[in-house]
């Protein structure tokens, strides 16, 4: 028992939970989570991405939810596979026209359009058509890292370990008092999830910071199952991890990047005299927003592998990259 009164727990691996990882967690750690995944599965947000076990469908949402609200997810996703269904849709398409997707629907960075292409054509080439099924395994798709290869194994196979997202860090550090350490949150995480539920429990853990213990908490109106427990609940103080805010999207440059491959799209080649109004209204060749930072822009695009620039100063033209 430590100095708090809590009892070391184990992970799943047996190794130690460390005294102070979660000084508020109650030693009847089944009631907790028994608690969580009976109000998660009595009502949870009803995302059509929820509703599927199909690992191409799952990669789809995560990748498009990375620094996106998912109310804007919702139509995009379902706009994305009635134009590509499958896996095999996806990797035989036009990287351009992916991309042009990815922009129309103000989805952030391109690039997740072209890595997200990249991994469907290793599936096939490298996997035989058949998604690989461990998070190890996933983080070898082009653009997967340990967070979206560990949620496609959770929802697709059960087959994930405990997810742990700017949601799960604040519910942890509200409710059990978790300091705002990376590896003391990755232990009670692993420590909480029952063994084989990855599905059902890190779906609701999230659902859990998404919908009740928010950056303002709800926890009597979502009626938050862990309020018995909860240490932010009996103090009243409910401070969490600082989360640094996203930027703004209008005006900014993600956006105007996102222009950019969108108006391209349309016209085989253009100068850059000719994409910047289209870019920006306020464009002027000479201008705070002219040619320079235009070709800054683009050049920044090229790097990413989406556009070809060719020639210098005004004759300079710009093209997707086929």
């Amino acid at each position: 028992m430590n100095e708090d009164g809590a009892t070391a727990g184990t992970h799943g691996d047996g190794s130690a939970l460390a005294d102070g990882d979660a000084p508020a967690l109650p030693d009847d750690r089944d009631a907790v989570r028994e608690a969580l995944t009976a109000w998660y599965e009595d009502d949870h947000r009803d995302f059509p991405w929820r509703r599927t076990e199909d690992a191409y469908e799952i990669l789809v949402s995560e990748v498009m939810s990375q620094q996106t609200q998912l109310d804007r997810v919702v139509p995009a996703w379902e706009a994305f596979l009635d134009e590509w269904p499958t896996i095999e849709d996806l990797a035989a398409a036009d990287r351009s026209e992916v991309v042009a997707f990815w922009s129309s629907h103000s989805l952030g960075y391109n690039n997740r359009a072209k890595y997200l292409h990249e991994a469907a054509t290793q599936v096939l080439e490298e996997h035989g058509g058949t998604f690989p099924e461990t998070p190890e395994e996933l983080q070898e798709l082009m653009g997967v890292g340990p967070y979206t290869a560990n949620a496609v194994a959770s929802f697709a196979f059960n087959a994930g370990d405990a997810v742990v997202d700017t949601n799960v860090k604040r519910v942890l550090h509200r409710a059990f008092a978790v300091p705002d350490d990376d590896d003391a949150f990755e232990r009670v995480a692993s420590l909480l999830m029952p063994e084989g539920e990855s599905r059902v429990w890190n779906n609701a853990i999230m659902e859990l910071g998404g919908v009740a213990c928010g950056t303002k908490p709800r926890c009597d109106e979502a009626g938050c199952p862990w309020r018995r427990w909860c240490h932010a609940y009996e103090t009243g103080d409910f401070t969490a991890p600082d989360v640094p805010e996203q930027p703004e999207f209008e005006g900014s440059r993600r956006q105007m990047r996102g222009r950019a491959v969108s108006v391209l799209g349309e016209f085989d080649e253009l100068t850059l005299d000719e994409l910047g109004p289209r870019v920006r209204v306020d464009y002027a060749p000479g201008g705070e927003y002219g040619r320079e930072w235009l070709r800054g822009l683009v050049e920044d695009l090229a790097d990413d592998g989406l556009v070809d620039v060719e020639g210098d100063g005004e004759e300079a033209t710009v093209r997707l990259r086929a």
